[in-house]
C-alpha cells in the first residue's frame, strides 16, 4: 500500500515542477493516479491553490457527461472529467461557466475565464481554454495523458483544420428542452500522445510526480506553437490510417475534397 502524500509536500512537488505563483494553471487530473493524498481530492485542490497563491487563478473542465439533458451550472455533474473537477466546481467561491462545454476556476481572472462561450465551439478563441491560451496559462497534466489535453484542440481550431464530427447537445429555449445539431473538431484523441514528444524535443515541457503518480507542465501556449506547427506541415497528424478507427475515419471523410 502506498504511503498518504502530504499537501505540504504535494506543494512543493507542483512548485519544483515549475508552477508559477501568480499565474493560470488549467489543470487535467486522474486522482487514481496520485493517491492517496492528505485530504483527498480537496487536498489536492488545496496544494495547488497554495502552489499557485492568492494572486493565481487555478482551471479545470467541468463539461456535462449528458447530452440527453439542459446544462444547469449549479446541478449538472462532470463525472466524465474525474473527481477532482467534479469536486473543484461545487466549492465555495468557485465560478463555473454556463455552458455544457463549461469550466470552472477560482482567483483573480475566473470570471473572465468562465464568461459566456459559444456552445458550437467548445475550444476555440472565445472559450475558457482559448482566454487560458490568451492569458499565457500553464497547462498542468497530473496522471492525465494528453489525450484528455483540451489545448491541444484549441491548437487543431488555430491550424484551421477542416475535419469535423457531428455532435448535438440539448439547450434551452423559449422555456423548451431543444436539441441542436453541430459540427466539432474531434476524432479519437490517441495520437495526442505526439505531443508529449514534440513538447520534449523542443524543451517546452517539464516533468516531475505529484503525489504517487506523473506530471507534466507546459505552457499553453507552447502547446499551442508546438501542435500548430505539425498540423501546418500535415493537417491529419493526429487521425489514424484509414481503417484503424472509426472516429478518425468519419473525421477524415469529412475533410472537404479537392482542396
Amino acid at each position: 500500500m502506498r504511503d498518504e502524500v502530504p499537501q505540504s509536500l504535494l506543494t512543493d512537488q507542483l512548485r519544483n515542477l515549475g508552477v508559477t505563483p501568480g499565474g493560470i494553471l488549467l489543470v487535467h487530473a486522474a486522482f487514481s493516479k496520485l493517491r492517496p493524498i492528505e485530504g483527498g481530492p480537496l487536498g489536492l485542490i488545496a496544494a495547488l491553490q497554495a502552489a499557485i497563491g492568492p494572486a493565481g487563478t487555478l482551471v479545470m473542465p467541468s463539461m456535462s457527461d449528458d447530452d440527453e439533458h439542459p446544462f444547469d451550472r449549479m446541478t449538472t455533474p462532470c463525472l466524465g472529467n474525474g473527481i477532482v473537477a467534479e469536486t473543484f466546481w461545487r466549492m465555495p467561491g468557485v465560478h463555473r461557466s454556463d455552458s455544457p462545454h463549461a469550466f470552472a476556476a477560482i482567483g483573480p481572472h475566473a470570471a473572465r475565464i468562465t464568461a459566456d462561450h459559444p456552445w458550437d465551439l467548445p475550444h476555440g478563441v472565445d472559450s475558457p481554454v482559448g482566454r487560458v491560451h490568451e492569458l499565457d496559462g500553464q497547462v498542468l497534466l497530473l496522471g492525465a495523458a494528453q489525450d484528455g489535453n483540451t489545448t491541444i484542440h484549441l491548437a487543431e481550431w488555430l491550424a484551421g483544420v477542416r475535419y469535423r464530427l457531428p455532435k448535438s447537445l440539448t439547450l434551452v429555449q423559449d422555456g423548451r428542452p431543444t436539441r441542436f445539431e453541430y459540427r466539432e473538431i474531434d476524432h479519437c484523441c490517441v495520437k495526442f500522445e505526439l505531443v508529449d514528444q514534440w513538447l520534449d524535443a523542443d524543451r517546452r515541457q517539464r516533468r516531475g510526480r505529484v503525489g504517487h503518480g506523473e506530471a507534466r507542465l507546459a505552457r499553453s501556449r507552447d502547446i499551442v506553437e508546438a501542435v500548430a506547427a505539425r498540423i501546418r506541415e500535415d493537417e491529419t497528424v493526429f487521425l489514424h490510417a484509414p481503417g484503424v478507427d472509426s472516429e478518425c475515419d468519419e473525421a477524415r471523410m469529412s475533410i472537404p475534397r479537392g482542396n
